[in-house]
């Protein structure tokens, strides 16, 4: 019997393929020896004197086989393993990406069909003469990539307002590229194939369209492509890149290409083209592309032939980074101390509630409500409020409470209701058995069975008064401060191509009796551009009611100013239902008050609501209010008129979760009397960065350049904890619209809803 225990335990043993097999079983005779009693030393002695000879040749004979046996696996698990890696290694191998000089994956001036990785964001300048080019590109998803360009006329005065200030003509261009076959289609022998349009949006003095097809080879270090277009880029254009130090393993070489291209714009004959840029000497374009680190890139090469243009761009992998810096400061999930011992004499209540919310404090989650619950059937129950002030991923908030209950709730109570309040709302809660905690706590439970048995839910049914007993309770902050730097940009002024304001901007926020919530913001404005500027476009004056193409003005009005005082109250009415109503500044030019209908059940990708608001237009300083707004006439003259402030939407939001993309349509009456729908689309990423586009449609009748103009722009949303060594809630915004003018115009009054319960829902 002893004899098949020692076989189990000499079984599990993990062999060495390096040992020979005879010192293996060497090893093996000394640790038998070791458990009959014989002292390790001793082994050195004859083998034959220590143990039985029958005994030690079954074991050898036993060891030499499953030795055997053991490292040729050993063997065959390693080359299998080097098999993944090398398959892993080659799908992630490829050629170095470039931009060409307006900032689209290409090479000097034409395009190419491949495409940077998704959520991958670049921005910087670019020579190439007679033009200069500030611009950006971002890949919205691996097959859609948007550029942007502010394309500037050296030289050429704009022939409006170039004495004015404004000084050289320019431009601003947008441009698109999808991916029609990708390698990963499942043609891998195929080029990638690839439609663009340049210039698509705005005046379109160098819009293009084209297809390209591009082939790599990585064995060779090489790629060429070969397109055909019509406007700007007019006729067949190709290009190739090699990469001839890409496997020699010289860091700062092996990402160092030569680029030539066959150069199709139509220089000569295209209307808008520059008077210096019209001549060609030579179609061929060559030169350099570096790019260090997979960040900064740098481009040199001929421009037509005559000339030598450059860019310098950094890149930035926006959508999948983990952040700049690691997360060092935020606390590993809980532990220890375990403390399940039963609430009574040993344990009471006030020890355990005061270890209870200083472990969710330790994990950044602020417990603010605790109750004790016996109901009828005498099980005893937990019911705690929860606020999440620091993680944006509802996983991650649910597994540290999952960790902490686990490790600290008494083991006379059979279960826990777990709360999460955001601005003042119920959001959503969980219900968890405390056998189930005590299961995942010994490994006996994964979180992915824990969270099926114990799903996010609706909040409820309000506590019975009857039945429950408060144990703890915090009170809500009544000021929270929060400071930050500011920039607010306008492009396009008549008396220069760009204006600024920099400044702070400071808030107070927090809790008043009852459950309402406000918030006070102001600003400073430390140095601004803005003071001159005029809310007229002489072009294309706005024949609406100047709702928000005054907006300027408010910046003008001095260096502090308040901006935001509103107070809000919002309600879960249970069943997905949620209602909220909010008076006071809503920003810098309204004031007024609005209610907010919506409904957004737990684990629904549908929400649907109404809002409505009353404004007053404010002053352009002070804190005054009035009933009049300019407009101009159809002679162009300004005039004032009454204005009483009246939006409303009927919203509706959906989040499409197998694309990561979030659509929401409010359709209604804006704050000029006009009616229409707003479309907006975000794509979220998992770094937690978001990137929106909207288009406004109504029956404005807005003209710009002769046409109708329907309000349109993009925003970004980045996460601050990118810059952080802990994770944050915090975003940093940036919004821009194509005009800026008052047909679509709305104000936000108060923080709305959905927002706010996405926010805690969001996975």
């Amino acid at each position: 019997m002893k004899f098949f225990l020692y076989l189990n335990k000499i079984k599990n043993w993990e062999f060495d393929k390096e040992v020979p097999p005879l010192f293996q079983i060497r090893r093996a005779a000394v640790f038998i020896d070791t458990e009959r009693g014989v002292d390790e030393k001793a082994v050195e002695k004859p083998m034959q004197s220590k143990i039985n000879s029958l005994f030690c040749l079954s074991v050898l004979f036993f060891l030499s086989i499953s030795s055997i046996g053991l490292a040729e696996d050993g063997r065959c698990l390693f080359r299998d393993l080097v098999l993944v890696e090398e398959i892993d290694r080659d799908l992630h191998d490829e050629l170095p990406f470039y931009y060409n000089f307006s900032f689209v994956g290409g090479y000097f001036n034409m395009p190419s069909a491949r495409f940077p990785k998704s959520g991958d964001i670049a921005f910087g300048a670019s020579s190439v003469p007679p033009y200069s080019v500030f611009g950006a590109n971002f890949a919205v998803f691996h097959r859609i990539e948007l550029s942007a360009n502010y394309r500037v006329f050296r030289g050429v005065e704009e022939s409006n307002f170039g004495r004015e200030g404004f000084g050289d003509d320019a431009d601003r261009i947008g441009n698109v590229k999808f991916g029609i076959l990708m390698p990963e289609d499942g043609f891998p022998h195929f080029p990638s194939i690839a439609y663009g349009l340049d210039d698509f949006i705005g005046t379109k003095r160098f819009s293009s369209q084209y297809f390209v097809a591009t082939k790599t080879w990585r064995k060779y270090n090489f790629e060429l492509s070969l397109g055909y277009g019509r406007g700007r880029i007019k006729g067949l254009f190709g290009g190739a890149a090699w990469t001839p130090f890409r496997c020699a393993g010289i860091p700062f070489l092996k990402d160092l290409s030569l680029l030539v291209e066959y150069d199709a714009n139509n220089y000569k004959k295209h209307q808008t083209e520059h008077f210096k840029g019209r001549s060609v000497s030579s179609r061929v374009n060559g030169g350099l592309a570096y790019l260090l680190g997979d960040t900064l890139q740098l481009n040199i090469g001929s421009v037509r032939g005559e000339k030598l243009g450059g860019s310098a761009s950094i890149r930035f992998p926006l959508g999948s980074t983990e952040g700049i810096l690691p997360k060092v400061d935020d606390p590993c999930p809980y532990t220890s101390p375990i403390d399940i011992e039963p609430i009574g004499l040993i344990r009471p209540e006030r020890e355990f509630v005061c270890d209870l919310a200083c472990s969710f404090a330790d994990q950044g989650l602020d417990l603010y409500d605790a109750y004790f619950i016996c109901d009828a059937t005498l099980d005893k129950q937990l019911y705690l409020k929860v606020v999440n002030n620091r993680y944006r991923e509802e996983t991650v908030v649910r597994e540290r409470i999952q960790d902490l209950l686990a490790a600290l709730v008494p083991a006379n109570i059979s279960s826990v209701k777990v709360v999460i309040e955001a601005d003042g709302v119920e959001s959503h809660s969980y219900c968890f058995r405390v056998s189930d905690l005590f299961a995942l706590r010994e490994c006996c439970m994964s979180n992915w069975e824990l969270e099926t048995l114990s799903p996010m839910k609706e909040v409820g049914c309000s506590l019975d008064p009857y039945e429950t007993r408060l144990l703890f309770q915090r009170q809500r902050e009544v000021w929270t401060l929060t400071m930050r730097p500011r920039v607010i940009s306008f492009f396009g002024s008549t008396t220069g191509k760009f204006k600024y304001s920099v400044g702070l901007l400071g808030a107070f926020e927090g809790f008043l009796p009852g459950g309402m919530i406000y918030r006070l913001q102001g600003s400073y404005s430390a140095y601004s551009s803005m003071h001159g500027l005029t809310n007229r476009d002489r072009l294309n004056p706005s024949r609406l009611p100047h709702v928000r193409t005054d907006a300027v003005k408010y910046y003008q009005g001095g260096r502090v100013r308040l901006e935001e005082f509103f107070l809000q109250r919002s309600w879960n009415a249970g069943r997905g239902w949620f209602f909220r109503l909010a008076g006071g500044y809503f920003e810098p030019a309204y004031g007024g008050g609005t209610a907010e209908l919506l409904h957004y059940p737990v684990q629904s990708n549908w929400a649907v609501g109404a809002e409505v608001a009353t404004v007053w237009k404010r002053k352009f300083s002070g804190l005054g209010f009035t009933n009049k707004v300019f407009r101009f006439n159809s002679r162009n003259e300004e005039i004032r008129e009454d204005f009483f402030g009246l939006q409303y939407f009927f919203n509706l939001h959906y989040d499409f979760k197998p694309l990561d993309l979030l659509f929401t349509i409010k359709a209604g009456q804006f704050l000029a009397k006009d009616k229409g729908a707003r479309i907006e689309v975000t794509r979220y990423f998992p770094s937690g960065a978001r990137f929106s586009l909207w288009m406004t449609a109504t029956n404005g009748k807005d003209k710009v350049n002769g046409r109708n103009y329907f309000d349109k722009g993009f925003a970004f949303h980045v996460p601050f904890d990118i810059f952080l060594k802990k994770s944050s809630r915090t975003f940093l915004t940036e919004a821009m619209s194509a005009w800026l003018r008052d047909v679509g115009a709305f104000v936000i009054a108060g923080k709305p809803l959905y927002p706010t319960l996405y926010e805690e829902r969001y996975d």
